[in-house]
């Protein structure tokens, strides 16, 4: 079904452009959660020339390196003192080009551009992407868009029956595997088999040449961990990781999950899902037009979603590369419903990004500078003031530890080195560390970082400086 209305869009457009423009002041944000993590290794990859181990605090945290190699990349040209910026960036860009995927698999599976767009705006307006995720310093925005440009390119190389598509497939489901984890794989694996069910697909899925690219992609993984020998262990850890997120603390605590985890994905698709839910209860919204299209990727998104939604361990967050493929599929039902409800669908997305300029340009602005932000970089520069002349280490990992020796970092290189973890012996000099510890050293000074405290711990002669 083809609608061919310009005023509508002209609406989405500038719709796009502003839910675009509106990522723009998390750049000036200061660190949130364990943002801090990756420029923190980034600049250790960078200062010790390693370019496969991620070294935090000079411990190999064994992960994929594509995200540090990124941040590196324009971090050396543009200074270390605006790692946290140049990765929020990549963040966004990843954001970004997840919805130009969006608009360019919808568009050619419908053969309806202004379609396309409109799915690539829900998508920007889903809250968990517009409102945090798809701005936060966190590996999974590049992920997600890794893994849903595989399945895209999948998608769209058997629907128009142009193999070499699948090329494209393999690369970018490596980028995501050298980006966080096997995962890709499980995302990937479950939309081949769904496009594989579809009679039409099987032609193209079943030609040597994509069956020799599929065993090639599976073949990158196991390079990259058995060819590389600062890579050994690092399979092994990161299939115990996923084991790990399998095993139940208790009865109690896994029902709490298994019923709270749809209600918290509700909340992060929102405002489209309740769109979609009111044009379906209402009977505004049909299916049938794109009937194949909103088949496929809900049956894509549900079987991905399920073991996340019965793990005793998960996080919404790793639902990241699904939910472009949510979107196409809300895209479908709103879609069917845009000639009598384009006002209203326009109207609650258009909510959603003024929603998200409140949040940018103020609320959370206020919040960091009266709670939990700014005193990060307050507290980093009393300690480089207090510290200065003598060794300071890092034994605190919590959130808060990592923002504020993410902030020393970048402020002190490269006339000093990253922080390292404390030694098993040193005689003068300065440590953070969560809580006050006799045996790390005495007191010198503490930092309310919010709801935690951060403490500054000093030995020797460094506890008698002037300061």
């Amino acid at each position: 079904m083809t609608i061919s209305l310009p005023a509508t869009d002209r609406q989405i457009r500038m719709l796009l452009l502003l839910a675009a423009v509106s990522f723009a002041p998390a750049l000036a944000f200061y660190y949130v959660g364990e943002e801090a993590i990756f420029p923190i290794t980034s600049l250790e990859m960078w200062h010790q020339r390693e370019w496969i181990r991620q070294p935090l605090f000079g411990q190999n945290l064994m992960h994929n390196p594509l995200y540090n190699w990124l941040i590196i990349s324009s971090a050396a040209l543009l200074g270390w003192e605006y790692m946290l910026p140049v990765a929020r960036a990549l963040t966004i860009a990843a954001t970004l080009a997840t919805a130009g995927v969006v608009a360019w698999l919808a568009g050619r599976l419908a053969r309806d551009a202004v379609f396309g767009r409109c799915a690539a705006l829900v998508y920007l307006t889903l809250s968990d992407v517009l409102l945090y995720r798809g701005w936060l310093a966190y590996v999974d925005p590049l992920f997600g868009f890794f893994v849903f440009a595989a399945i895209a390119t999948l998608w769209v190389a058997c629907a128009e029956d142009r193999p070499r598509l699948i090329a494209v497939a393999v690369v970018s489901l490596t980028c995501a595997f050298m980006s966080k984890a096997f995962t890709a794989y499980v995302f990937y694996a479950v939309a081949l088999l769904v496009l594989f069910l579809q009679t039409p697909y099987r032609r193209v899925l079943l030609r040597p040449d994509s069956i020799a690219l599929h065993v090639a992609a599976l073949a990158a993984p196991l390079a990259w961990l058995a060819w590389l020998p600062k890579n050994i262990g690092q399979g092994t850890r990161m299939f115990n990781e996923i084991l790990a997120k399998l095993v139940p603390d208790n009865p109690l605590g896994y029902l709490g999950q298994v019923t709270g985890f749809p209600l918290e994905t509700a909340v992060r698709l929102m405002p489209a899902l309740a769109i979609v839910v009111y044009l379906l209860w209402t009977r505004r919204a049909v299916t049938a037009p794109y009937a194949r299209l909103l088949r496929i990727a809900a049956w894509i998104a549900f079987i991905n979603y399920l073991p996340y939604w019965f793990a005793p361990h998960a996080n919404v967050r790793y639902l990241m590369p699904i939910y472009p493929v949510i979107a196409l599929a809300f895209a479908c039902v709103l879609w069917s419903a845009w000639q009598t409800s384009a006002r209203l669908i326009l109207r609650w997305l258009a909510a959603a990004v003024v929603v998200k300029f409140a949040a940018a340009v103020i609320i959370f602005p206020y919040y960091q500078s009266h709670y939990r932000g700014e005193n990060y970089t307050l507290a980093a520069r009393a300690i480089i003031a207090r510290t200065a002349g003598h060794e300071l280490y890092t034994t605190d990992v919590s959130a808060s530890g990592l923002s504020v020796a993410g902030y020393i970092d970048a402020w002190r290189y490269p006339q000093s080195p990253p922080l390292r973890w404390a030694p098993g012996q040193w005689e003068s000099g300065f440590v953070l560390a969560y809580t006050p510890d006799p045996q790390l050293g005495r007191v010198a000074e503490r930092y309310q970082l919010g709801g935690n405290d951060l403490y500054l711990l000093c030995r020797g002669a460094a506890c008698d400086a002037a300061h």
